[in-house]
């Protein structure tokens, strides 16, 4: 993740996107809110699929299911960046298209820097089909807490991540 936000930059400095991740959340504030806040306001939501993403409960059950649920009402786009090879065609979002060319995993390049670069092109991609249709992606409803995919959940809290759109 961290690394995907270095190749974020560019768009970051543009204002076009402001990436989001739980270890934002500072003392004192509900975990469950401030992931539920940010989640329901993203239009982007990013999926970093893994064998361990695939694996955790909290990622899968929770992050991926509302990630695709909200995708198929319209309510944001969801991409999956394959990161590490799994079999991820035959889950939910594996009739979604994948961040790199075919799928392939980004550790599968012959740099991280060049994967990640296919990664940023499909992301410039989607923003320019949030832009053509602006408004057309409208707000989540209300509903019980949910959390925002983007990074594996650890043993002893659940981790979560996403990308926000910078609204006008």
């Amino acid at each position: 993740r961290n690394e995907l936000e270095k190749h974020l930059s560019p768009l970051k400095r543009q204002g076009l996107v402001e990436a989001w991740h739980d270890r934002r959340i500072v003392a004192g504030q509900e975990f469950d809110k401030e992931i539920s806040q940010h989640f329901d306001e993203a239009e982007l939501v990013l999926l970093l699929v893994s064998p361990d993403f695939i694996n955790s409960d909290y990622c899968y059950d929770l992050e991926m299911t509302r990630a695709v649920e909200r995708h198929n009402l319209g309510q944001a786009i969801v991409i999956p960046v394959i990161l590490r090879p799994c079999h991820w065609h035959d889950l939910p979002f594996g009739k979604l298209l994948a961040a790199t060319p075919d799928g392939k995993p980004v550790t599968q390049y012959p740099s991280l820097d060049e994967g990640l670069f296919h990664v940023v092109s499909a992301i410039k991609g989607a923003l320019k089909t949030l832009s053509k249709s602006a408004g057309a992606v409208p707000a989540a409803p209300a509903g019980p807490p949910v959390a925002a995919p983007m990074q594996p959940a650890v043993a002893t809290a659940p981790r979560s991540s996403n990308l926000r759109i910078k609204k006008e």
